[in-house]
């Protein structure tokens, strides 16, 4: 089974409680979603991915243009899925997350972030040079070239772009 382990941390205030959130809402950032959808994955918890994410994307400040989002599928192929240039309404990006297809296949993560770095991350796809990247992947288990895999980590971390990725556990 697919887990996905995150923790929030919220500071506690006493009454009365501010009604504007603590963070600033004037804060643009494009994010690239690398979904694995390996044979590992499987359409169950491949659906769970997209549950997931489509309830992430609900909280991001897309209808207001500040935050952009693309989504790479992946497995021995890459797929874009999502520009992200391509939807400005959060209504319109969850249906498109809703529509992701499941392929199967090895889990070929330095290819995807190789694709990401070179097809995702451009003008072209909607990339704003003026805004931060951050490129969350998901994956349930290690990549089949762990080597390449490493160096596009690297590559990300020397230009600035942030990658998570939370592993499954046994």
């Amino acid at each position: 089974m697919f887990t996905i382990d995150y923790t929030v941390m919220v500071p506690v205030l006493d009454p009365p409680y501010p009604t504007d959130p603590p963070y600033p809402m004037d804060c643009p950032v494009d994010i690239v979603f690398v979904l694995d959808a390996s044979d590992s994955i499987g359409t169950s918890d491949f659906g769970l991915m997209k549950l997931f994410l489509s309830q992430l994307v609900g909280g991001l400040d897309i209808d207001g243009g500040n935050t952009r989002v693309g989504i790479v599928t992946y497995s021995s192929n890459v797929i874009t899925n999502i520009s992200l240039n391509a939807h400005s309404s959060v209504i319109g990006l969850q249906s498109a997350i809703a529509s992701l297809s499941y392929s199967g296949g090895g889990t070929n993560t330095a290819a995807a972030l190789a694709f990401v770095r070179t097809r995702m991350l451009t003008s072209a796809a909607g990339d704003r040079s003026n805004v931060p990247n951050i490129v969350v992947v998901l994956t349930d288990g290690q990549s089949i070239d762990t080597s390449a895999t490493k160096v596009s980590v690297m590559w990300k971390l020397l230009y600035r772009t942030s990658v998570f990725q939370k592993q499954k556990q046994s």
